[in-house]
């Protein structure tokens, strides 16, 4: 009973967010940090900063591969497949309701305006997070150099899985000679790059709901990085090959940035314009089944990483390179989203209910900013 309770708390937990993590990944991994580590504890933040480490490292949607980590470590493999199908899954309803919308009408419908107001709201929910972890993945001044080394890195543009992998690398080596490579040896099965997993391509003229799937499994499988990268993968499976025009992948790639939940929706999208709604059932499994999979494989092991003192170095130097990355992100973001005084109104409110006396869960600060930017538009 105890066990199915749990299952049931996952489920719930995990859908409300699926419903309200506008934003993209670094907001929702800070709902996430809010609602599981400072809320419910299921884990300590040290913890949750090792499963957030440990899956930038991994290809998938990383927001979405957190909710399975939580779920987890809640539930055991259960919650993992509770978790991040439950997050997943509004997303993913209402991608193939604005499908069929598209198909019928050939255009999407507005919500420009509602989306005004969020991106700059959800950057304090951001901005906490980073608060919150990054005090605890800051263990020593030269973990804060290679941070600020990795922001650097970022806002030159370096790849962010490069810069973790290259920072984690460095890190440990440095650390683990500081301490007079006293303690374990690594061992470098833990560092396999799942990456190296390579499915063959389909020379596709007209897919049938099974080359759909296998499609964006193979995607799901080698696919690191933002819904930019995801754009680029999908230009060349499917553009390059005249399964679908580029504006409508500009369109199914809107689609999935302006929906709650993670970018990889989109597939959803995409796979009701290719075969209907059987190609979207099998697009969106496709493209999250990898995830489950690696996850399913990675987490029993980050336990291990931390008891190795060279892998937990690593990890430490991964934690704060990730951390760092969310600042990058965050500035980013800022940049984009805050364009005028309404949107630095939004942006400025956002922070005193998330940082304020009274704090705000994430939920209202994301539905008040929606609002607020709709009523804002007019003026």
């Amino acid at each position: 009973m105890e066990k199915q309770n749990r299952l049931s708390e996952i489920a719930g937990v995990f859908f409300k967010l699926g419903c309200i993590a506008f934003g993209g990944p670094a907001a929702h991994v800070a709902m996430m940090e809010k609602e599981v580590v400072e809320k419910r504890q299921w884990m300590s933040r040290e913890y949750f900063l090792d499963l957030m480490g440990a899956t930038n490292l991994i290809p998938g949607p990383n927001s979405t591969e957190m909710t399975m980590h939580c779920g987890y470590v809640r539930g055991g493999w259960k919650g993992l497949f509770v978790a991040g199908s439950c997050f997943i899954f509004p997303a993913v309803v209402i991608t193939g309701i604005l499908a069929y919308l598209y198909v019928k009408y050939g255009q999407l419908p507005e919500v420009e305006k509602y989306i005004y107001g969020i991106q700059p709201a959800v950057l304090a929910i951001i901005a906490g997070a980073i608060y919150k972890l990054g005090r605890k993945a800051l263990k020593s001044v030269e973990l804060g150099i290679l941070g600020i080394l990795v922001i650097v890195a970022s806002f030159l543009g370096v790849n962010e899985v490069v810069a973790l992998l290259v920072a984690g690398l460095l890190g440990a080596v440095y650390f683990y000679l500081k301490n007079n490579l006293q303690g374990n040896n690594p061992d470098i099965k833990y560092l396999l790059p799942f990456s190296l997993l390579q499915i063959p391509s389909f020379g596709l003229m007209q897919l049938s709901t099974l080359k759909v799937f296998l499609t964006f499994l193979k995607v799901g499988a080698i696919l690191y990085g933002s819904g930019y990268v995801l754009f680029a993968y999908l230009d060349a499976e499917l553009v390059s090959k005249g399964l679908m025009t580029r504006l409508e992948l500009l369109d199914a790639i809107a689609v999935g940035q302006f929906t709650p939940g993670p970018v990889l929706s989109t597939s959803t999208f995409i796979g009701y314009q290719l075969d209907g709604f059987y190609g979207a059932i099998a697009a969106t499994i496709g493209i999250f089944l990898p995830s489950f999979i690696f996850v399913l494989i990675l987490n029993p092991l980050v336990e291990k990483m931390r008891a190795s003192k060279f892998l937990g170095y690593f990890l430490d130097c991964v934690n704060i390179a990730a951390v760092a990355i969310m600042i990058a992100v965050l500035f980013r973001m800022g940049a984009e989203s805050i364009t005028d005084w309404k949107t630095g109104l939004i942006a400025l409110i956002g922070f005193g209910l998330n940082f304020g006396t009274n704090k705000v869960g994430p939920m209202w600060i994301v539905l008040g900013g929606a609002i607020l930017g709709y009523l804002l538009s007019w003026a």
